[in-house]
């Protein structure tokens, strides 16, 4: 007896070939279908030949099924990629923002503990912070570990300091006061005077480094308890007195040279860039556009005139520039002394008679250590001339030069007599400040007629209070004696470089 079909097995039976090919192969196989006339009408043959067709029909819906489920399961499957792509593009941009986020706190953290960019040109060996502890203890000066600790050490945040010493090509601010002063000589003088927080950071270094370090004993400009006076002394009754003027003297000495010199010191890459970067600032054209300054820098850095840390920077960059013409001194029987730029030998008897050979060694000399000589100044005063060095003349005892004297005297009775209208000295913007400057002068080295100058300049102009006979000074009327840059004084009184 056959096994009997379970329902489920039937349907797959009939889904597989058809209702009635299903019922003929049953009838077949029990026994029911006979071969005679009263058999059904449809034979067997067409029922098998349906049961194909409907095989056939059944694989192509089946085809057809899967055809579409292929184009809705692609449907979903790109469906499905596009949100994946969204939900990761989210994830990401969320990841990027966060990593943004952590790099600019990491970034924000960096610069409070550090610097890694001051600008173009200048950044570069910023990430070393190794100083040469032993130079820096042979010279005694204060060691720093890193911009921070200089930082700490002027009493300023590190922000602070990065903003003074960041250079910029293009700027809306600027740490400099620029004006032109007159010279005594004709033509004009760029004075960049710092704003006081540059200021502030430049007098520190200058207190705390620079003024810790010893100028040569022939420097005489911007050292203390020296002068233009202490410099001519040094050539009173020579035979011949050969002066030597260094032209652009400060402009000449750029950011590389300031650098490489706080670097001899002993002071770190990093160091050495933020105390190079502090003493010095390019030359700058103001455009105005849209009603908006701009500061636009024309030239490299170099060292200013009117920082107070220009002056000691020149006494110990020419460090061994002085050591050098003391050599051509001696070898030669000369007398060397420096005052700034103002360069100055002389000699008496045989020696005088070298002047061309000491001449020629100081030209090789100045070209070698990167300066360059002023043709309109050079000066070689013989026996029998006026000998003047720097102002001051030297020929028997310090004097001043006679024909000037008269001039002033001559000005000071035409302005009892007539007053002050369309007079000037010096080519001086300041009547009062310019004649002001000459009567200090003259006090420094004849301080009895110094005085006198001095009495009958205050029944002109009225006399004043203290803080009232402060006014802006000129270079041009000031001899260079006064213009140097001695400590700070204790007192309230504003000392000239402060003025300025």
């Amino acid at each position: 007896m056959s096994e009997r079909l379970t329902r489920q097995e039937i349907y797959d039976r009939i889904r597989a070939t058809s209702r009635d090919e299903f019922i003929l192969s049953e009838m077949i196989k029990l026994g029911f279908w006979q071969s005679d006339e009263d058999q059904p009408k449809v034979t067997e043959q067409l029922i098998r030949r349906e049961g194909e067709l409907h095989r056939e029909l059944n694989e192509l819906t089946q085809k057809q099924r899967r055809y579409d489920n292929q184009q809705a399961m692609l449907a979903d499957m790109r469906k499905a990629r596009m949100e994946a792509a969204k939900k990761r593009r989210i994830e990401t941009k969320e990841k990027n923002e966060q990593k943004r986020k952590d790099k600019a706190e990491q970034w924000k953290k960096t610069q409070q503990s550090t610097i890694v960019y001051l600008g173009e040109a200048v950044s570069g060996n910023l990430n070393d912070t190794l100083a040469d502890t032993a130079k820096l203890t042979q010279f005694g000066l204060p060691h720093f570990e890193d911009a921070l600790g200089l930082a700490n050490a002027m009493n300023m945040s590190l922000g602070k300091l990065r903003f003074l010493a960041y250079n910029r090509k293009v700027s809306t601010t600027t740490h400099y006061k620029r004006f032109y002063l007159a010279k005594k000589s004709g033509g004009k003088r760029l004075i960049s005077a710092p704003m006081p927080k540059l200021k502030e950071a430049q007098y520190w270094i200058l207190e705390n480094i620079l003024y810790k370090l010893k100028s040569t004993d022939s420097a005489h400009g911007f050292v203390p308890q020296r002068s233009i006076l202490t410099n001519a002394r040094n050539h009173i009754g020579q035979d011949v007195v050969i002066n030597v003027d260094l032209k652009d003297f400060f402009p000449s000495i750029d950011y590389k040279r300031i650098k490489g010199l706080f670097a001899k010191l002993g002071y770190s890459q990093q160091i050495a860039s933020v105390l190079a970067l502090i003493c010095s600032e390019p030359d700058v054209d103001i455009v105005d556009i849209d009603r908006k300054t701009y500061y636009v820098a024309s030239t490299e850095r170099k060292l200013p005139q009117g920082a107070p840390t220009s002056p000691a920077i020149t006494n110990l960059i020419c460090y061994k520039l002085d050591h050098r013409f003391e050599g051509i001194a001696q070898k030669f029987n000369f007398r060397y002394s420096r005052y700034a730029d103002d360069i100055t030998f002389s000699a008496k008897g045989e020696g005088a008679k070298l002047a061309g050979q000491v001449l020629w060694a100081v030209r090789q000399v100045i070209e070698d250590e990167g300066f360059q000589i002023h043709p309109d100044k050079l000066a070689v005063m013989r026996k029998g001339s006026q000998h003047a060095v720097t102002g001051i003349v030297v020929n028997e005892k310090p004097g001043i030069d006679r024909k000037e004297l008269h001039r002033f005297r001559a000005l000071l009775h035409q302005i009892e007599l007539t007053g002050t209208e369309g007079k000037s000295w010096r080519n001086g913007v300041n009547l009062e400040n310019s004649m002001r400057g000459y009567a200090n002068f003259v006090t420094m080295v004849k301080p009895e007629q110094g005085n006198k100058f001095k009495a009958q300049l205050d029944r002109i102009f009225g006399i004043r209070t203290k803080s009232q006979s402060l006014p802006v000074v000129e270079t041009s009327i000031i001899p260079p004696a006064i213009q140097a840059t001695p400590p700070k004084p204790e007192n309230n009184e504003k000392p000239w470089w402060e003025i300025i």
